[in-house]
């Protein structure tokens, strides 16, 4: 557990440094690269506890290795965004901990997380524009648009599969297996593609209703707005008299007032408006059908129990390689989220086999 305590700040030391490598602001280069160095220390100490010579700290895992690869093909946000999913997760896990406990939760657990903006916030050499382009690339799609890549392919691989052994068993592997297969695949994906075509649509929708609402409160009560804002101001800790001050100074810009009325008063970030519908629902399509294709891949060439075996076999390496993916995210063993994901699939693939067996059973 000491060592994969020290892996975690070795890899964090790794990518924060692999980001200011790659970050063309000089200014948010060097927030990445101090963020760096503390996660060096933080290394450092924890192998002077355990009595490990510094300079046989351990180096950056598979893992750390992937997510630079990704970045370099793709973009260092998701890297970024990658990052910071991990670490809220370890934060909370840390949190559960001590709650189990009952120990006291001192606010510290979730310091890699508010780090970056401390630090950011307290620099006085980045300006307004850089600090808000470092805090959209908070909070671009990063991590969570790799997450729904890997969950989408394993939502079409173990249903897909589900589906192909289950009329496998039903018909001992003939043609109507790739019919099904098929079939199968394509309303999937098209389903998966409707529903986050909807989830996205509704969402902007909702969310513009909302700031037209806004506006028209805002161009009617323009006073009651200044109220509502500097009570927002005040509930953060900011003194009265310099709350008022705030609100009336934005409220002189009744554009730039709608921006921040939207911001804090209903917690709507306009830039989450622009992502596409369609942009959406294609890579869903897309990653399910990837997905699903490798349990059906077999039956197009052949039939019967060389198909199905060829198909078991390709679908595991497949639920594998997609638990394996999976620790991008959640940081836990590579072979134990891959042989996880592995039984899962099997059991699941299994019950639908013998329910097929018994049904084809029944019927002949």
């Amino acid at each position: 557990m000491k060592n994969k305590s020290i892996q975690t700040e070795i890899d964090a030391c790794y990518l924060y440094r692999k980001l200011s490598e790659n970050e063309p602001d000089k200014a948010v280069a060097d927030v990445f690269r101090r963020m760096s160095e503390i996660e060096q220390s933080h290394a450092e100490a924890f192998a002077r506890k355990i009595n490990l010579p510094v300079e046989n700290l351990i180096k950056p895992s598979w893992r750390a290795k992937t997510l630079n690869l990704i970045g370099k093909i793709i973009s260092y946000d998701y890297v970024l965004g990658a990052m910071m999913d991990t670490e809220k997760s370890l934060s909370n896990a840390i949190i559960k901990t001590k709650e189990k406990n009952k120990q006291t939760i001192t606010g510290a657990e979730t310091n890699h997380v508010k780090i970056l903006w401390s630090i950011v916030e307290n620099d006085r050499n980045i300006s307004g524009s850089q600090h808000a382009r470092f805090e959209k690339k908070h909070r671009s799609v990063g991590g969570n648009a790799i997450r729904a890549a890997v969950l989408g392919g394993n939502d079409g691989l173990l249903s897909v599969f589900s589906l192909v052994m289950g009329v496998a068993g039903a018909t001992g592997g003939n043609q109507g297996v790739l019919l099904a297969g098929i079939a199968g695949l394509l309303a999937g994906a098209m389903s998966m593609a409707l529903g986050e075509w909807i989830s996205v649509k509704s969402s902007q929708e909702l969310y513009e209703n909302q700031m037209a609402i806004e506006m028209e409160e805002l161009e009617t009560n323009p006073e009651g707005e200044e109220k509502e804002l500097a009570l927002i101001y005040m509930a953060k800790g900011i003194p009265e008299d310099q709350a008022n001050s705030m609100a009336r100074e934005i409220m002189k810009d009744k554009t730039h007032a709608h921006e921040v009325l939207v911001k804090e008063e209903l917690g709507i970030n306009a830039e989450e408006l622009e992502g596409s519908a369609f942009e959406a629902a294609f890579y869903s399509f897309l990653m399910f059908t990837i997905g699903g294709i490798i349990p059906v891949v077999p039956f197009i060439f052949t039939t019967g129990t060389t198909a199905i075996a060829a198909s078991v076999i390709l679908s595991t390496v497949g639920l594998f390689l997609i638990g394996a993916a999976i620790t991008l995210f959640t940081g836990k063993n590579f072979w134990y989220s891959g042989a996880r994901q592995i039984v899962f699939g099997l059991i699941a693939a299994a019950i639908t086999f013998g329910i097929g067996k018994i049904i084809g059973v029944a019927i002949t």
